[in-house]
């Protein structure tokens, strides 16, 4: 017996938000939105299109100068009031990710939560943003750099986290001063859409804040548009390359929030109880469909054995369940499409000798009728391997020995991305300095996600990305810097 349905009648109507516009049919496809836990249609949306990213651009363009004429103070405050909307709705935030993309009802209500988080950080740098003044070398003059929003910027955020997602992006962008225009994934769209709404209630001015559901099409013309001065995308290496081929054709900048296969070093002095319970969570954690999730391990040989007997003990209590369900800690995957790809990945895999120690198949009786598959390791797992260097995005852990630290290095450094690293070790020094080695811009030791704050950057080396969200570095991403020199030579 699958799933059942949870109560859809609660879902947001407006597949788009521009200024004043709330349109419930958009002019693009229709689309059936499916739950992923039993493969049921929550709803059949006729989502933006290209006249809906007009109108959206157009609104985020004629609220443009009153909006960055606002004080910080004023900002600030709207940026607080919608955290605390965030907050009030966190329930119904959560229900509607679940909703969209199956997420754990367990995990779901922490977004909503870190999200308010974020915005309240952001809030106070909304009257903190300052310019500074410089030398003058040649004559008397004064030299001064200011700092001011790029005008409107495009977001376009993931099916995975999207929420979360939406957050790291808006929540600078408007504290900078921007307008935005915000794509809602039509994988998951559910909990954008309803964000979107949150800011008129928290007194937004109209078209400060725009969204538009829809497919790849609404994507490309938000980078497309000439009234669109910055892009920032958060999804696929694949995705981000026509983004940028797109954004070449006005030379706009963008920032990339791309995907990962993030190393977890287990050293033989580590907590191995501790580093095979985090280790794990790289697979189980939204079923493994998160960029920055450590889904490759690298073990010293010398505890091998040991660590794969204890992970394999841990995976065994490990179970699939319906998402709604409080107690479920690991639900399906977003689509059939995305369900079938971990499949051929990892028959690869076995093709390629990886030794399985569990799952593997898709999963069936009552959960044959939606998306799942059960938790899935590898051991003895070549480094150069398909498995091992390209993003499964799905609850695949691989598991390899190592030897030496120089190994550890090598091999952790080994693929083509670069998102997060994490490291289990007791010993200061070799946390230090492997840490420093790592070509990632997140490295957590003895820590499983416990880092990522909102004063903290985050970001990729390699073809996990360029530019940061979180933190001081954040907020610079959404400000241009403007010289003013000024000539105070007396006039003869």
């Amino acid at each position: 017996m699958a799933f059942q349905l949870p109560d859809t009648s609660k879902r947001p109507r407006y597949v788009a938000i521009a200024g004043e516009e709330r349109i419930e049919q958009g002019s693009g496809i229709t689309w059936d939105h499916i739950y992923p836990a039993n493969g049921e249609v929550t709803a059949q949306l006729k989502l933006a299109g290209v006249a809906e990213v007009e109108l959206a651009v157009n609104a985020a363009r004629k609220a443009l100068p009153a909006w960055r004429a606002l004080t910080g103070e004023q900002r600030r405050n709207l940026l607080l009031k919608v955290a605390d909307l965030i907050e009030q709705k966190s329930q119904e935030l959560a229900q509607l990710d679940t909703l969209g993309n199956g997420y754990p009802a367990m995990l779901s209500p922490y977004t909503p939560v870190v999200m308010a988080q974020r915005f309240r950080y952001y809030a106070g740098w909304a009257d903190k943003v300052r310019g500074e003044t410089l030398d003058a070398w040649n004559g008397p003059a004064h030299n001064y750099v200011n700092y001011e929003p790029y005008g409107v910027v495009g977001a376009i955020v993931p099916w995975n986290g999207p929420i979360f997602a939406a957050a790291m992006v808006l929540a600078p962008a408007l504290a900078a001063g921007n307008c935005v225009v915000i794509k809602a994934p039509e994988l998951a769209p559910y909990s954008v859409m309803r964000l979107a709404e949150l800011f008129a209630e928290a007194g937004f001015p109209p078209g400060v804040v725009n969204m538009v559901c829809g497919g790849p099409d609404v994507g490309e013309a938000i980078v497309a548009s000439p009234g669109v001065d910055k892009v920032q995308f958060v999804g696929s290496g694949n995705t981000a390359k026509k983004v940028l081929q797109t954004a070449s054709q006005t030379l706009k900048p963008c920032g990339l929030e791309l995907g990962g296969k993030s190393a977890v070093i287990v050293f033989d002095d580590a907590n191995l109880q501790d580093a095979a319970k985090r280790g794990l969570s790289g697979a189980v954690s939204v079923s493994g469909q998160g960029c920055v999730n450590g889904t490759r391990l690298l073990v010293q040989r010398t505890v091998y054995d040991q660590f794969l007997a204890m992970i394999q003990a841990m995976a065994a209590h490990i179970q699939l369940g319906d998402p709604a369900d409080p107690s479920t800690v690991m639900g399906p995957i977003i689509s059939a499409q995305s369900l079938q790809r971990i499949e051929n990945i990892i028959a690869k895999g076995q093709e390629q000798g990886a030794r399985l120690l569990c799952g593997g198949e898709r999963a069936d009786g009552e959960f044959g009728e939606g998306y799942y598959m059960p938790l899935t390791i590898f051991a003895d797992v070549d480094h150069h391997s398909d498995l091992a260097q390209h993003e499964v995005f799905g609850p695949v852990l691989t598991i390899t020995p190592f030897d030496t630290e120089e190994e550890a290095i090598e091999l952790a450094n080994s693929t083509d991305y670069g998102l997060g690293a994490y490291i289990h070790t007791q010993n200061l020094r070799r946390a230090h300095h492997v840490a420093g080695q790592m070509q990632a811009g997140m490295v957590q030791v003895n820590a499983s996600g416990e880092g990522m704050q909102p004063f903290a950057p985050f970001g990729g080396y390699k073809q996990s990305g360029f530019g940061r969200l979180g933190g001081e570095q954040g907020l610079l991403e959404f400000l241009q810097v403007k010289n003013v020199w000024m000539n105070l030579t007396p006039v003869e």
